[in-house]
């Protein structure tokens, strides 16, 4: 078993490695004015962040911000004021890029804050010990889950990354269309306007008797 835990190891790590799952990101939040950091997640993902606030000023509190977070359409999943920790959890229900802000709620005041952000999509942000309590596992097989797990990550941004494919595509092949199009109707009027100007020129010669 000590041996098969020892081969599965490595291969569950580098799964989970092809499926980033998890990420900490330090903001630096102006004294006036918001600082934002945004995540692209498909639909149906579960997310959980943390984040914590960190003052240069040691002699004074820490001062506190205000911390929100919006869906691609604008829907707002968290919002936290007068904080200097939080945490935020969602499943997303929209595909596309969620931005997540965090600003001071006394601007010019104090000294320089910093955001320490921490999240967790996935397979990162499954509480793997409960399930394992729950469902009474451990050692190879509660590896080969958190394997299953990332397999089944990996084979969700595959199906995600090609209707994405699918969809630029066909944005491709309708621009295309339409260019095509625009050149033919642009080369209609050349054309015409081409066929007036001559008709013109040969009619006022013509009253002329210059031909």
């Amino acid at each position: 078993m000590a041996e098969k835990a020892r081969v599965l190891l490595p291969l569950l790590l580098f799964m989970l490695v092809l499926v980033r799952k998890g990420e900490s990101v330090w903001l630096n939040i102006p004294r006036s004015g918001n600082k934002c950091v945004t995540e692209e997640i498909h639909n149906n993902v579960v997310v959980v962040g943390d984040y914590v606030v960190i003052s240069d000023d040691h002699l004074h509190p820490t001062p506190t911000i205000s911390a929100k977070v919006t869906s691609p359409y604008g829907n707002v999943l968290h919002h936290k004021e007068n904080i200097t920790h939080g945490q935020f959890a969602f499943t997303s229900s929209e595909s596309g890029q969620y931005l997540t802000c965090f600003w001071p709620d006394r601007p010019g005041q104090g000294g320089a804050l910093s955001v320490n952000i921490d999240w967790k999509i996935g397979v990162a942000a499954k509480d793997w010990e409960t399930v394992a309590r729950k469902e009474k596992i451990e050692g190879v097989e509660l590896e080969l889950r958190k394997l299953e797990g990332a397999v089944e990550a990996i084979h969700d941004n595959l199906l995600y990354l090609k209707g994405r494919e699918a969809e630029m595509r066909g944005v491709s092949e309708s621009t295309n269309f339409r260019v095509a199009w625009f050149s033919i109707l642009s080369l209609g009027v050349c054309i015409l306007v081409s066929c007036a100007q001559v008709w013109y020129l040969t009619r006022f010669f013509q009253k002329k008797k210059l031909i």
